[in-house]
């Protein structure tokens, strides 16, 4: 992976971690001053916390993908240590649908004209899943790299010897 490449990724990341900062310390402020606009149509309160922990699991996610941007550059991202963190990863991905999924529930009441917002809104649920699912099967591409480098080294090592 290249300098620019990384770096790119890297102020991307940097910045959507600093948005979701900031929308969280928003959240947390409407929640601690109480200055509630609510005007009954939604419950402003339980959407404001949803939305902070939404935040954190795109927070998890970021960091994540971070220290896998970092392995990659040193070239250490075929190792078992890559494991933990795209495991993290998936489980932030499915906590997020968790979170989408809550938030789809908490808002469907107040659809019952139009149903068709909380089918689009559960889709978009299950299309989170299935970044999860995909980010599973990249883990098991993962894990046969890794288990192929780990061949290949003891392949080298026994040519060594022979040689």
């Amino acid at each position: 992976m290249g300098k620019l490449a990384v770096r790119a990724l890297r102020a991307v990341l940097a910045v959507v971690l600093a948005g979701t900062v900031f929308v969280q310390a928003g959240m947390v402020w409407a929640l601690v001053t109480g200055n509630d606009p609510e005007d009954g149509s939604l419950p402003l309160t339980s959407l404001r916390v949803i939305t902070i922990l939404g935040m954190m699991t795109a927070q998890v996610a970021l960091v994540c993908v971070w220290r896998l941007v970092a392995m990659v550059r040193r070239g250490t991202v075929f190792s078992h240590a890559a494991f933990r963190y795209v495991d993290i990863l998936i489980g932030a991905i499915v906590a997020a649908a968790l979170v989408w999924f809550t938030v789809t529930i908490v808002n469907a009441p107040g659809q019952r004209d139009d149903p068709g917002v909380s089918v689009i809104m559960a889709g978009i649920g299950v299309a989170i899943l299935g970044v999860a699912l995909m980010v599973l099967v990249l883990r098991m591409l993962l894990a046969q790299a890794v288990a192929r480098d780990v061949e290949a080294a003891r392949m080298q090592a026994e040519l060594d010897e022979v040689i």
